[in-house]
């Protein structure tokens, strides 16, 4: 029933004149249909390189948003419309218009994993693999990093010279993952090297081999001789790495991080999106002219300052 319903989807895109993206945390079912699978940020530079008229993104709301601000000529639909992120929303722009009120000399480094909405009062964009570079380029040494605190704190320490306020926010996922988790993954797989994402919490991070963004994990643990390894991000990639790297073993750091609004995608979803990108249901991301604008600037900023 599965390879049926991919079947369908195979031939529906190229009707519709559809591009899929997924992102690497969406079901292996959704992953081997999709025309391309990465993180956040590579998903929106693929939809600008992408040469059909219609994008449709199997993630979550801010993920949407920013393929649409890039590739403002072309429609985008999210596959399933209740697709979230409870970091991207946790903060409004008023707070971060109170902020700079009161530390006006602060340059805004916004995590991409934010709304367009909250990232029109924003600076600069950034991803987990570029954060740090991008944040050691800006000229002011004043930053406010928002919203992940996390993120926020292994930028601080990897760039001690910058004085970055922090605000309380993130991942709720990846920061429930404790000390006593990755100590009791360790004691099962004493041999595994420990790659976690900067979004865990600082005393998670302190004891891991290796952090890095969900695309520096998955290319780290492909090309390490290292033959075992305990994935400290979403389950999905430890599954996806099983898949692509059968001589070697992966195991999740934490049954606990497993992100419910990206499971919410399934691939019937994906079917009926496609199948009504026309005259039917499917779930388009409206932006206006105005809108992209004012909101891509921090991305644009991004680009500059990370090429």
């Amino acid at each position: 029933m599965i390879s049926k319903v991919q079947s369908d989807i195979l031939k529906l895109k190229k009707e519709n004149d559809v591009f899929i993206l997924a992102h690497s945390y969406q079901g292996r079912e959704i992953i081997e249909i999709a025309d391309f699978v990465g993180d956040s940020f590579q998903l929106s530079l693929m939809a600008q390189k992408a040469t059909q008229k219609n994008i449709l993104l199997c993630g979550v709301h801010f993920m949407a948003e920013t393929a649409k601000m890039l590739s403002p000529d072309k429609r985008v639909f999210l596959a399933n419309p209740l697709a979230g992120c409870p970091m991207a929303e946790q903060m409004e722009p008023e707070l971060i218009e109170q902020v700079k009120k009161m530390e006006p000399d602060r340059t805004v480094v916004a995590y991409i994993n934010t709304t367009a909405k909250l990232k029109t009062v924003c600076d600069v964009c950034v991803t987990s693999s570029t954060a740090v570079k991008i944040v050691n380029r800006i000229e002011n040494d004043k930053i406010l990093f928002i919203p992940d605190c996390n993120l926020g704190d292994y930028v601080k320490k990897q760039v001690p010279n910058k004085d970055i306020k922090l605000l309380q926010g993130g991942c709720p996922v990846h920061a429930a993952v404790t000390v006593k988790d990755l100590e009791a993954a360790k004691a099962m797989h004493p041999n595994a090297l420990v790659l976690v994402h900067p979004e865990c919490i600082p005393a998670v991070v302190e004891k891991a081999d290796y952090v890095g963004s969900t695309s520096g994990i998955i290319e780290f643990a492909k090309k390490s001789d290292h033959k075992e390894f305990i994935i400290g991000t979403e389950i999905s990639i430890a599954e996806s790495l099983q898949y692509e790297c059968m001589d070697k073993d992966f195991y999740i750091l934490s049954k606990k991080i497993v992100c419910p609004n990206m499971k919410l995608t399934t691939l019937v979803d994906v079917y009926k999106s496609i199948k009504g990108i026309n005259d039917g249901p499917a779930f388009e991301i409206i932006m206006t002219d105005e809108e992209i604008s004012k909101s891509r600037k921090c991305i644009d900023e991004m680009i500059r300052l990370g090429s």
